[in-house]
Parts: structure tokens; C-alpha cells; sequence
């Protein structure tokens, strides 16, 4: 019948059942979340891994950028959205023309992360003159300061060397450094090195060093409610881990790979850490919460050292609680 018809005819009644189907689903944009191998962030893999984050009807790619100054330079680039890290490193990173906030908390560090030194250095003020390992503008960066000083010390009295964790526990572990400051697995190697011991760790300065989820403001604006799903998927996934540990481990090692994809060495390091849960989140970003003052101290501390970009910073510009609000 439609040979018969004139062409126009034909088109015209091709278009019009066009018209009547329904459109296709526009394609989901993925959120895209650069991250490095920690333990601190299992829950968010678990999320994935069991459907939470599908469930509340989100997309996130997780890209794996081992060191912070990458992850902030993609970040800035637009190349990825968020990212995984800790409150310090945001202090560093924003700008007056680079605008970011922390949502919520992963974890807080109760033992992942210390020094290891040679068995000679006893105490902090051992490091005096010592030449002590630990990555610039990071996290050891700043776990060194804090206990430095405590001790009544600066990073004048010691002779730093500025590597990554990995390189830092490695070159300790090679006798190429009196002290590192690292994280797993390099802490228990070097402890385990036969000129080794744990000087100090991360168990003495609770609520110092805790990893969040960052995001940049424009990507909070456009897109916050998916944001805001990925902030109730990580909750599902530690109230899942709190009930099934034995299984989530191993999904969570497997998930994150890297040194962690052993499931014994992600349970054993797990030890390090505390997960945040709902209620603790709302407590660490409530106001007077623990977010604010170690934010604050975190701006302090950098702003001594020069290295604050945005003069009068505050602990409110780079946190935002609107998130963890049911």
C-alpha cells in the first residue's frame, strides 16, 4: 500500500508514528570520583558492588589517582568531579578561581597512618638533624607538623625528603632515611624492618586526619542531587559492612584492588580506621562539630607555613553540610 502513495504521503506517515513512540530514556551522566587506594573509602565500592548506589538511582566511575596533587589538577580540569582525600590537603588546593567542599566523612585515621624510624630514635625530638621521608603538602606533611609541633619543634630541626608514602616506607625500609611518615602497608614493613619501630602513629591525635568526599561548588550546584545520593549510598554501604563484615571485606578488597585486594591485608588494615556512619557524620559536620575544628586547625597550621591561597579562609568556605541533612 505504501508503494502506492506518494513519497511526501509516505514520509509524512513515517514521521507521525515517529511521534507517537515513546523517547528513549536520555543516557545517565556518570559522576566521576578520582580516588587513591585506601581502605577509609571500602563502603563506597561496597555501595556499588551490592546496587546502593543504582538503587538511589546514581552513576559514579572510580578513578584511581594514587597521588593528591593529580587528583586536584583533574579536579580543577574538570577531568573528573570529586574526589576522595583529607580535610588538609582542601586547605592547600582551593582557590579565589577554584572553589571546592568536603560533603561528608569516610573515616577517621586511629593508627593508619605514623612514622617509622630507626630503633636509635626513641622519641619525636629524636628526629632532630634526621633525615625524615614524607610527601610534601600531604597528609604526612601534616601529621609531622602537628607532632613536631607538640614536641616544640619546626621542620627547620629536621632534613626533610620530600617522597610519596609508598616511596618514603620504601626508602626507610633501604636505609636511605632515618624516618618516614607513611601509611599501610608501610608501616607495618617498616616497624617490621630489622632497624625499625613505630616511632608514633595516628591512635594519639584522634579526629586529625580524616578522609572526606570533595566536590567543586559548580559541580554541587548543577548536579547536588546526586551528590546527594552518593552520600546516602556510602551510609547503606557501612550500616551493610556493619552487618556483614566477613562478606563486605572481601567485596571491599576486591573492589578497591591494589595492595588491599587481599582481603586478610584489607581486614588487618581496617583496624587503623573508624568508619562514619549517619549519626557520625552529622555530629563530625553539626555545628561545633569536629569537621570545623579540624578544618580550622588544618588552615592554621598551613596559613603558618604560607601556603594558604585564599587570604581569611575559613573552616565554613570548604565544608558543606547541606549534604549529610535528611
Amino acid at each position: 500500500m505504501l508503494r502506492k502513495l506518494p513519497v511526501l504521503a509516505v514520509i509524512a506517515i513515517l514521521i507521525g508514528t515517529a511521534l507517537l513512540l515513546p523517547a528513549p530514556a536520555p543516557a545517565q551522566k556518570v559522576l566521576k570520583i578520582g580516588y587513591p587506594v585506601w581502605v577509609g573509602y571500602g563502603p563506597l565500592f561496597l555501595a556499588d558492588k551490592k546496587g546502593f548506589l543504582k538503587d538511589e538511582g546514581v552513576s559514579v566511575q572510580f578513578i584511581n589517582m594514587e597521588d593528591t596533587k593529580t587528583r586536584y589538577v583533574a579536579l580543577a580540569a574538570g577531568k573528573i568531579d570529586g574526589l576522595m582525600t583529607t580535610i588538609d590537603t582542601i586547605v592547600l588546593r582551593v582557590r579565589p578561581d577554584f572553589q571546592i567542599a568536603a560533603v561528608m566523612a569516610f573515616d577517621d585515621s586511629k593508627g593508619g597512618d605514623g612514622i617509622v624510624a630507626d630503633k636509635a630514635i626513641k622519641t619525636i625530638k629524636g628526629l632532630k638533624g634526621k633525615k625524615v621521608a614524607y610527601g610534601e603538602g600531604s597528609v604526612s606533611h601534616f601529621l609531622l607538623g602537628y607532632l613536631l609541633k607538640q614536641n616544640g619543634m619546626s621542620f627547620k630541626d629536621i632534613v626533610s625528603v620530600n617522597m610519596t608514602a609508598g616511596e618514603a616506607g620504601a626508602a626507610f625500609v633501604a636505609r636511605k632515611v632515618d624516618a618516614a611518615v607513611t601509611w599501610e602497608p608501610w608501616l607495618t614493613k617498616g616497624k617490621s624492618a630489622a632497624h625499625g619501630h613505630l616511632l608514633a602513629d595516628s591512635t594519639t591525635t584522634p579526629g586529625l586526619i580524616v578522609d572526606v568526599l570533595v566536590f567543586r561548588n559548580d559541580v554541587l550546584r548543577a548536579r547536588g542531587d546526586e551528590v546527594r545520593k552518593v552520600v546516602a549510598a556510602w551510609h547503606k554501604g557501612v550500616e551493610y559492612w556493619k552487618a556483614y563484615p566477613g562478606e563486605s571485606n572481601q567485596i571491599m578488597a576486591d573492589a578497591i584492588g591494589g595492595w588491599l585486594k587481599d582481603p586478610k591485608e584489607f581486614a588487618s588494615t581496617l583496624t587503623g580506621i573508624r568508619y562514619y556512619d549517619y549519626a557520625t557524620n552529622q555530629a563530625f559536620f553539626g555545628s561545633g562539630g569536629g569537621a570545623y575544628k579540624t578544618a580550622q586547625f588544618a588552615i592554621d597550621f598551613w596559613a603558618a607555613q604560607d601556603k594558604v591561597q585564599i587570604k581569611g579562609l575559613k573552616a565554613t568556605t570548604i565544608l558543606n553540610p547541606s549534604f549529610i541533612a535528611r
